[in-house]
């Protein structure tokens, strides 16, 4: 009985209400893709009438398959299973890379890489990515790499990581991307978890001018990964390195034996093959190796990369992200090549050797599309525009935000600094197990409202629902999808019930997201449902405060967690970070409390604000708020899966921080 009132308690009370909106540019809405609200509903409800014809029609559309269907969607509903284009085949990387050399594509750029260093610069174009990605097929078909085999991918952001990726695609090898900057207990347990059997990666990584080491990092890790039997090095920053004759080889090397002339077959995959695996963070124990499979997941890419980027074939197109995330997996790779676009690789970061990297880069190679985080936007907000100021910006047709909640105001920068007022920014809410864009608007049909992710594109059935699955209207709740969408995970490797368990409480996937739905359909993206904070019986959204405290012009980051306390259940904690040079001073905390009270309402007027020199941060730049939420209620340890925390030390400032204040102290 107290789990059901419980349940039925899972509302997010939302007082924070956007005013703004903006209506598409007329610039460009001829040629969109989808040009109209209305057309946007119309596409809508055909997907909602007939799934498995629209899925189907655009699956044909998209994609060049050996061998067609016999079912759109195979599905055993009670064990959550769903088989996406049952009985068809195709190979990703043939979909990517063969079918452009005869579409008038050869000599297009496919890929476009920047280095670290302004004067290093590669273009590949298909007839190039053909070649070399053949090349490391036959290569890796000589160490035995066979279908169905996992390879890592330990690797920094150089071509070489994407021609990986699609030399296992062509051979039927399931590929793992390992993020060059986690530490060793995040390395060594995706290599474990995979049971890789090779593992690519360099002598190390280039890093604000500095080279990272990843072979000297591998080593010691190895030692405990038994199934690895091979380890390919590239040479990106002519290290020395240590080389075991009996596992490990240059890339140089191996290729040696393959000409420029290599062809490697494609191999033919059944459209529920698994293409890749890739591991999300978990709060505790082990990260979560989610699965996708080659039909379903290509398809969604593609269709989702077109539709919401509304991509042409002349665009050049950048996604900031870094390939070890999904977000590079779906937007820089997988999407746009299969679409034979031009994608921008970049090796660096935004603010090395200036904050100026992004801007130059845009105006560099003329860049139509730019699709980055609210992290990096709020960053590049903090140095001030006249850093983007000095750039043609005018290529730009489309902004994209992805990887957390923008917050109204740097939506708002995004767009008046980077966008001259008229561009769409499109905020895209999807998953690592969404596979792609879930919600999202559409650049020349959807009005804009700064911090919405819109509407549920075509074909995705979303709803927020309270704690006992009851639909909510005006309040806000767990964010749902009720209906399968070619791009969703196919499982959890190695762990079925984990799988399940995404599932099992609404009969529907739960995406752990809490959201509200406004008057006008609009879905605002809450954050982590367990972010949310119950201040006597009211469950307050974490996202609405820090946009608030996020709006003041000394404030340049905010993460909101909740407290323990004795009347109350839960109170506020808000960690703040300043922009460069502003004081710490109990003025400001108390003007931030009063804007906070004002705006929203004294209800989310935040307990306790410690002002913080830097948050804990995965090393892809989202805040690790189950550490703040631990520190808040003065748990200083067991912060559960740190290997993506890219600099531990800020975990102790922190620390000292809180007990300060909680003894009367100042911070520091």
């Amino acid at each position: 009985m107290e789990d059901e009132i419980l349940m039925s308690q899972e509302r997010i009370t939302t007082l924070l209400t956007e005013q703004r909106s903006y209506v598409p540019p007329v610039h460009g809405k001829s040629t969109a893709w989808i040009r109209s609200h209305e057309e946007y509903e119309a596409i809508c409800r055909k997907a909602q009438e007939d799934p498995d014809g629209f899925w189907g029609t655009r699956a044909q559309q998209l994609l060049h398959w050996f061998r067609p269907w016999n079912q759109v969607l195979k599905s055993d509903p009670e064990a959550y299973k769903y088989e996406w284009f049952a009985g068809g085949r195709l190979n990703a990387a043939f979909n990517c890379i063969d079918r452009h050399l005869i579409s008038g594509r050869r000599n297009k750029a496919a890929l476009i890489w920047q280095g670290e260093r302004e004067s290093e610069v590669r273009c590949y174009t298909y007839q190039m990515l053909y070649t070399e990605v053949c090349r490391i097929a036959s290569a890796l078909s000589s160490l035995r790499v066979r279908k169905g085999d996992r390879v890592a991918l330990y690797m920094p952001m150089i071509p070489e990581l994407i021609i990986a990726m699609l030399a296992c695609a062509r051979i039927g090898a399931i590929h793992t991307t390992i993020f060059s900057g986690y530490a060793e207990g995040g390395v060594r347990s995706r290599i474990q978890d995979s049971k890789a059997k090779v593992v690519i990666t360099a002598d190390a990584a280039m890093r604000a001018g500095k080279p990272k080491p990843l072979k000297a990092n591998l080593d010691p890790i190895l030692e405990k990964c038994p199934s690895v039997a091979h380890v390919v090095v590239v040479n990106r920053a002519n290290q020395e390195v240590n080389m075991d004759r009996r596992r490990d080889i240059w890339w140089h090397d191996l290729l040696d034996d393959f000409t420029l002339d290599a062809d490697f077959p494609c191999e033919s995959m059944d459209a529920n093959d698994t293409l890749f695996l890739l591991h999300t963070s978990g709060s505790t124990g082990k990260p979560t190796g989610v699965m996708h499979a080659t039909g379903g997941y290509l398809t969604y890419a593609a269709h989702t990369t077109q539709w919401v980027f509304d991509m042409r074939d002349d665009d050049v197109y950048w996604c900031t992200a870094d390939v070890g995330w999904i977000t590079g997996h779906t937007y820089m790779v997988y999407g746009p090549l299969a679409l034979g676009a031009t994608t921008v690789m970049f090796e660096g970061v935004p603010n090395w050797p200036k904050p100026d990297r992004y801007w130059s880069i845009v105006e560099k190679f003329r860049v139509n599309i730019l699709y980055t985080a609210p992290t990096v936007i709020r960053s590049l907000m903090r140095v001030g525009e006249a850093w983007t100021e000095r750039y043609d910006l005018s290529s730009l047709r489309i902004l994209g935000s992805v990887g957390e909640p923008i917050n109204p105001e740097a939506w708002m920068w995004y767009r008046t600094h980077i966008g001259r007022d008229e561009l769409p920014v499109i905020d895209t809410w999807w998953q690592t197990e969404t596979g792609g864009a879930m919600i999202a608007a559409l650049p020349y049909a959807t009005k804009l409202k700064p911090g919405s992710a819109s509407f549920p594109l075509p074909g995705i059935d979303a709803a927020v629902v309270s704690g006992d699955g009851s639909e909510e209207s005006d309040e806000g709740g767990h964010l749902i999808i009720r209906r399968p969408w070619p791009g969703m995970m196919q499982g959890v490797y190695g762990n079925p019930e984990k799988y399940r368990s995404y599932f099992e409480r609404f009969g529907a996937y739960q995406s752990g997201d809490g959201a509200r739905v406004d008057e006008d359909g609009y879905f605002w993206i809450l954050g982590r449902i367990d972010d949310s904070i119950n201040v006597s019986g009211h469950r307050l959204s974490t996202s609405e405060i820090e946009s608030v405290l996020a709006a003041h012009p000394q404030v340049a980051e905010a993460a909101v967690v909740p407290m323990p306390h004795d009347l109350k259940g839960e109170s506020i904690y808000a960690y703040v970070t300043l922009v460069d040079d502003a004081p710490w001073s109990e003025a400001l905390r108390k003007e931030l409390r009063d804007v906070v009270r004002r705006d929203i309402g004294p209800l989310a007027t935040p307990e306790i604000i410690q002002f913080v020199g830097s948050m804990p941060k995965t090393c892809s730049g989202k805040i690790i708020r189950r550490m703040l939420r631990k520190v808040a209620a003065g748990v200083y340890e067991d912060f559960g899966d740190v290997t993506t925390l890219a600099h531990p030390e800020v975990m102790d400032a922190i620390i000292a921080g809180c007990r300060n204040l909680k003894e009367g102290r100042p911070e520091r």
